[in-house]
């Protein structure tokens, strides 16, 4: 088998290395625009069945091309690239595990996935992703569903100024977390509101007092959650976080349209994403990662709450920072899993019907506990 693994960064080279791992005989291809960084990407992982390819993915003939050659592919790629990868599967005839942050409609998809008799998963990350996959094994046991919380976010192990946070993915897909409007569900009907709002303290055991705000997170569980009355996700931050980007979103520095300075035009948005990358791209400061979940509903005619709770740290041993290890280790064993052909659903699969299928549910959570990602679950009466 040969898999593609698309974009070689912090998350795409974890994955990359994971597959490599995991799966020896199969060919693992690592992919950039960037002929250097997948150069050093694949020489950094170093197996006997790891090699690189320099690829402009926004050039539709040549990413078609070279995903025929294929027969698994796997989208690392800053979310702006996200929707255009999923299409040039569908064109290519190949499978397609994407993690990215993209800012259009999957589902949209669907219908051509299912007529190119492919498999798309996409949002395979931590969250969208791992967090999917707790909500779908929770609903999977209630007779019916009431409401679905998720709280999650990546941080520095303390908060560092001058945000209180470091950089761990995609900076342009950070910026649009904080900009792009949060869909959720409120008293049954699906609204919008502004990304950042809906700002509460809360308490994570092993971190401390956290700052919980709306996120763009459903995603497919709009989709899939049919009859949730209330339904949200909220990123977590050190307090004081929100504020202090508020204040950069006031003053622009988020802003997609070019200002003329001197002889050229010039995005603030992605010159602040520059700056952010420079300054919080750090590192020496070990991350965490925090999660919970929370769905609840009732259970023959009783009503019940799953908790799930995550914190997973920087492993030294390997370097893998917290982020990488909870999103690139979920992307990884998914596409196993449709590497083996245990996932064998066509069409666009959201990743919360991972975990309403119990078996498949089993063998995700076992592989996770391989990689050291443990998520603990707890049911109780309400």
């Amino acid at each position: 088998m040969e898999i593609l693994v698309l974009g070689c960064g912090n998350i795409g080279s974890v994955i990359a290395r994971d597959l490599s791992e995991s799966l020896i005989s199969a060919e693992i291809v690592l992919a950039d625009i960037d002929e250097s960084r997948a150069r050093e990407a694949a020489s950094k992982i170093g197996g006997k069945n790891i090699s690189w390819v320099k690829i402009d993915a926004s050039d539709h003939h040549e990413l078609v091309s070279t995903l025929k050659k294929f027969d698994l592919a796997v989208g690392a790629l800053p979310g702006e690239a996200g929707y255009r990868v999923c299409k040039a599967s569908i064109a290519a005839n190949v499978d397609l595990v994407d993690v990215s942050y993209m800012p259009e409609d999957i589902m949209t998809l669907s219908k051509d996935a299912l007529k190119a008799e492919i498999s798309i998963l996409p949002d395979c990350g931590m969250s969208p992703g791992l967090g999917n996959i707790l909500i779908g094994h929770a609903t999977s046991t209630l007779d019916q569903v009431e409401s679905v919380h998720l709280l999650n976010g990546g941080l520095p192990e303390k908060p560092i100024p001058p945000l209180g946070y470091t950089i761990t993915w995609s900076v342009m897909d950070l910026i649009d977390m904080y900009s792009r409007k949060v869909s959720l569900v409120k008293e049954g009907r699906t609204i919008q509101v502004q990304a950042m709002s809906g700002l509460e303290e809360i308490d994570f055991p092993g971190v401390g007092k956290l700052e919980a705000f709306y996120t763009d997170g459903l995603r497919t569980l709009l989709y899939t959650m049919k009859d949730v009355k209330d339904m949200w996700e909220k990123s977590l931050r050190y307090p004081g976080h929100v504020e202090k980007i508020k204040l950069l979103e006031t003053l622009g520095f988020f802003d997609k349209k070019p200002l003329g300075i001197g002889n050229s035009n010039v995005s603030p948005r992605e010159i602040t994403a520059k700056l952010l990358e420079s300054k919080l791209k750090r590192k020496d400061i070990p991350d965490i990662v925090a999660m919970r979940v929370e769905v609840t509903g009732t259970e023959n005619r009783k009503q019940v709450r799953y908790s799930y709770h995550m914190l997973e740290h920087y492993d030294e041993d390997r370097q893998v920072t917290a982020m990488a290890r909870t999103t690139a280790y979920t992307t990884s064993v998914i596409a196993q899993l449709l590497a083996k052909k245990d996932i064998n659903e066509k069409g666009v699969i959201p990743p919360e019907k991972l975990g309403m299928d119990k078996k498949l549910y089993d063998e995700f959570i076992d592989m996770m506990n391989k990689r050291g990602i443990v998520v603990k679950e707890d049911r109780k009466a309400v």
